[in-house]
């Protein structure tokens, strides 16, 4: 099964569905990707996401261009932005989602305010993304010892 994960700049929501997504089955084969790739990965989702016990400091924001021809299972944007601007795929997908989060990375006031509007879209995605697994993937999985 294989999976691309879509935001904007690729540092926040995409990369913590891609560490939830990984978490949930080391066997699915999970990448995400922006349209207007960012820097670096948000430290703020890093942190966050090690709360939980998910380590996505090695992960890097890519631009989608690099996946266009690839075949996907799903396709999953998770931000208005990349929905609107989504690429055309040239490889096969098979399906096509969106789970729309708000963008942790335009949270202000102090750090403590800042890391709580981190944690909630975390515990969003989390939510959304096991549902998503649950009913699109494990459903669908070869039955083993049957």
């Amino acid at each position: 099964m294989k999976i691309l994960v879509l935001c904007t700049g690729n540092s926040c929501r995409s990369q913590m569905a891609e560490g939830f997504l990984k978490s949930f089955n080391r066997e699915l084969e999970v990448y995400s990707a922006g349209t207007a790739p960012s820097g670096q990965v948000n430290p703020k989702a890093i942190h966050v996401m090690n709360e939980v016990g998910i380590d996505i400091s090695k992960g890097y924001p890519k631009p989608v261009d690099d996946f266009v021809n690839e075949s996907f299972d799903y396709v999953i944007t998770v931000c208005d932005g990349a929905r609107e601007v989504c690429p055309v795929f040239t490889g096969n997908v098979k399906h096509r989602l969106h789970i729309g989060f708000e963008d942790p990375a335009g949270a202000t006031g102090s750090e403590v305010e800042v890391l709580a509007v981190f944690r909630k879209i975390r515990d969003k995605i989390k939510t959304e993304f096991s549902s998503f697994y649950k009913k699109n993937i494990l459903n669908n999985l070869p039955r083993m010892h049957e």
